[in-house]
């Protein structure tokens, strides 16, 4: 089956053998981001909030690279270093959709690459 390798620089380089996102069929698979700042490279975990909006901004940016928007995101994944975060998490996340939420789970997870709060991986068709 043929694949694009989508990669922009506007989000994070990948930081290990992964592409940014890979289109397949239709379907936009987006690797898991984390609040790294485009540009700076740097980490922005001043707060969960600031860490969340990150995230989904540089989920956007890939969308968009593949000509695609958060309404077509059909199902995410959300990890969470402390499920007590769940709540300004998912504030922040639903405020990038308009209705038609798309699937989800988010898990706890023991720790993240760079030890991040919060990574978050989409698909989207």
């Amino acid at each position: 089956m043929p694949h694009k390798i989508i990669l922009t620089p506007q989000a994070p380089a990948p930081i290990g053998p992964y592409s940014q996102a890979v289109e397949a069929n239709g379907m936009l698979f987006v690797s898991g981001q984390v609040a790294l700042h485009p540009r700076t490279n740097e980490l922005i975990i001043s707060n969960i909030e600031d860490e969340t909006h990150q995230v989904m901004l540089n989920v956007g940016e890939i969308l968009k690279a593949a000509g695609k928007t958060y309404g077509q995101i059909v199902k995410t994944t959300i990890f969470l270093k402390d499920m007590n975060n769940f709540g300004q998490v998912n504030k922040i996340y639903g405020q990038y959709f308009e209705g038609n939420y798309p699937a989800r789970e988010t898990v706890e997870v023991a720790r993240l690459p760079k030890d991040v709060n919060v990574e978050i991986s989409v698909i989207a068709i």
